[in-house]
């Protein structure tokens, strides 16, 4: 069975950084697209960043733009999120997925993606 699982959580300052990552096991990244999503309490799950096939298209929810990096390494089966300059509203449990997408497609809906992981906190305090 196809497994994601996300690490590098944590209670941060704002302003401050963490780096997230996700390692998929029995699956090879190489023909997916990778997104980081995140839903805080009493919210719906939200889009943050995506990215395709060979890591040549990257986008980003808006209000993350210029602070978020999203990278793969498909030989390491990775995708990483670095989270810089953070705020209060990034709180939220992160989560990665994968979605069987062709070369240039960066699915930013939920539906898109049928693989998850268990989710990462991430605690903000301002």
């Amino acid at each position: 069975q196809v497994q994601l699982v996300e690490s590098g959580g944590g209670l941060v300052q704002a302003g401050g950084s963490l780096r997230l990552s996700c390692a998929a096991s029995r699956v090879t990244f190489g023909t997916y697209a990778l997104g980081w999503f995140r839903q805080a309490p009493g919210k719906e799950r939200e889009f943050v960043a995506a990215i395709s096939w060979g890591g040549g298209r990257q986008l980003y929810e808006d209000s993350v733009k210029g602070r978020f990096t999203v990278s793969r390494d498909n030989a390491k089966n990775t995708v990483d999120l670095q989270l810089d300059s953070l705020k209060s509203e990034d709180t939220g449990v992160y989560y990665c997925a994968a979605a069987s997408a062709t070369v240039s497609s960066v699915p930013t809906r939920a539906t898109g993606y049928g693989i998850w992981g268990q989710g990462t906190q991430v605690t903000v305090s301002s």
